[in-house]
């Protein structure tokens, strides 16, 4: 498929002028064809105004028509067949069997949400009726659901060129709300982005929908994207990416004349907290995941575990070990791209360099720089020495694990507290091991979105009942998740009617339910007309 390059600006390309750049293949340096035109001041309010004016229509459809689109979007995306695939791994370094099942990922999310705006029980409407004889005072009528927010800028992730980014959770979850959406491509993967948002742009057209539903536009995200956050029909941001990136975005949004919520997904550790009875029981296992899970993806997910705790012992002693011993024959990986690769050898040294901290083991090949390689390593340090360092809790985003060592389970509690939020934390351990870590528990409650019993953290099912956020510098608003049905909660806000007419409620709070939703009804849930 022959890339242009250009911005996607409700139905139309943008201009040819300006600064351009490539896209580069980590895995080999190439410069990829074609240059992408970043886009203009004007160009970036000419996709915001477009989905502002679309917005008042999208907003108005039935749900059944919103879940159309996300389901023609997923097909139009599985219709670009190998060609996306292709060019996604030229310009992430990423394998094709990784890229078959992130597409795969892509498309089911799009459609569980257009299943959960098809029913359209989410918007939580509440009915309490008026009560005119109440003493001392009468109740009026009170009606109560969620609205979409309005224009929702999205920022593509490095990581998951398909999943997190022009069509990823983000863009789906604010779709299927009502909201309208631009997308600022990732300049990674730009051309990725450009098919996937064809595909976008083909799918509102089917669909009869206005053009302004969706855009895409290319360049910077200190120029062209905060440019995108200051708009004033810009209503939320979704981010997934580094804290730099994320709180700058954030802090850029908080100035507005009218601040809008930033919800962003930006750095987390996801200790791994080994209990005394886990790590006898079956020490050579937990090596061989935490290899697994700490060097999946080349250390590049969110949820990679970058702190492992353990008491000492003979039987930690075993755990590291083994875990040496496995990590010496693991290869090195591509990373995405060469700043981040920059970004992971600075936070390691440091975090290495620090007083106390002890390297443990490195693969025994080379990382090549030419091919963006990093090469897996473990250091390890005291639990006393951690709380001393601030600085240990630094993310590395790589294949990098710091293993800290404690004299008790009262060590374990100190360190998790001494922790800022993450989006997930995790306990290996035995029935027994779990009794006495109730306190443990207790401490992780306060600092994760997700806690895990033994497993490992990096997989994040797409379902109702996942939470993919947790307490800052995790996300930005720790009452929400990235990931998950509950995703499109973030671009939906309430609004209560009191006393209107029954013809003039949406069709959510009228009388004879014709929607069929699950309603509140003097609270009670029912499908009952009221």
């Amino acid at each position: 498929m022959i890339l242009h390059g250009k911005s996607l600006l409700a139905g139309t390309t943008g201009a040819t002028g300006g600064a351009t750049f490539r896209a580069v293949n980590p895995a080999t340096g190439e410069r990829l064809a074609p240059d992408f035109h970043e886009a203009s001041g004007a160009e970036v309010a000419r996709a915001l105004d477009a989905s502002a004016a679309a917005f008042a229509v999208y907003r108005a459809i039935p749900a059944a028509e919103r879940a159309t689109l996300l389901e023609t979007i997923a097909t139009e995306i599985e219709a670009l067949g190998d060609a996306l695939l292709q060019r996604a791994k030229a310009e992430t370094g990423l394998p094709l069997a990784r890229l078959t099942g992130e597409r795969g990922r892509t498309c089911t999310q799009l459609r569980l949400f257009a299943s959960v705006t098809r029913d359209g029980s989410w918007v939580d409407a509440r009915i309490d009726p008026a009560l005119p004889d109440r003493q001392p005072l009468p109740r009026a009528d009170l009606r109560r659901m969620l609205l979409p927010l309005g224009p929702v800028v999205v920022f593509g992730s490095s990581n998951f060129p398909l999943a997190f980014s022009a069509a990823g959770g983000d863009t789906a979850s604010a779709l299927a709300a009502g909201c309208t959406v631009v997308v600022k491509a990732h300049r990674a993967h730009p051309g990725t982005g450009e098919l996937v948002g064809g595909a976008i742009a083909r799918a509102v057209a089917a669909c009869g929908l206005p053009p302004g539903v969706f855009s895409l536009v290319h360049g910077g995200g200190s120029t062209v994207g905060l440019a995108m956050v200051k708009h004033p029909a810009t209503t939320a941001v979704g981010f997934t990416g580094s804290h730099a990136a994320g709180r700058a975005l954030f802090d850029a949004a908080a100035a507005r004349p009218h601040p809008i919520p930033v919800f962003a997904e930006m750095s987390s550790l996801n200790p791994v907290f080994l209990l005394p009875g886990a790590l006898h029981e079956r020490s050579a296992a937990l090596a061989t995941g935490l290899l697994g899970s700490f060097t999946l993806g080349v250390g590049q997910f969110c949820t990679k575990p970058g702190l492992v705790f353990a008491v000492r012992g003979p039987d930690a002693e075993a755990f590291l070990q083994k875990l040496a011993d496995a990590v010496r024959s693991a290869p090195c990986g591509t990373m995405l791209t060469s700043g981040i690769r920059e970004s992971f050898l600075v936070n390691r040294l440091q975090i290495t360099a620090t007083p106390g901290v002890q390297p443990l083991v490195a693969a025994s090949g080379a990382a090549d720089a030419a091919r963006t390689e990093a090469q897996p390593t473990v250091a390890t340090t005291s639990a006393t020495n951690f709380l001393a360092h601030p600085a240990l809790a630094t993310e590395a985003f790589g294949p990098f694990t710091l293993v800290v060592l404690a004299d008790s389970l009262a060590e374990f509690s100190a360190c998790a507290a001494a922790l800022e939020g993450q989006l997930t934390a995790t306990l290996h351990g035995t029935p027994a091991d779990f009794a006495a870590a109730r306190p443990l528990l207790a401490a992780l409650e306060q600092k994760a979105g997700r806690i895990l019993l033994n497993g490992f953290p990096t997989g994040v099912e797409v379902s109702p009942a996942m939470n993919h956020g947790g307490p800052y510098p995790a996300t930005t608003d720790v009452r929400y998740t990235s990931v998950g049905t509950a995703a499109l909660l973030r671009f939906a806000r309430p609004v209560c009617y009191q006393d209107l007419a029954d013809e003039l409620l949406p069709p959510a709070l009228q009388n004879a339910n014709p929607l069929g939703l699950l309603r509140l009804v003097n609270g009670q849930p029912t499908r009952d007309p009221r």
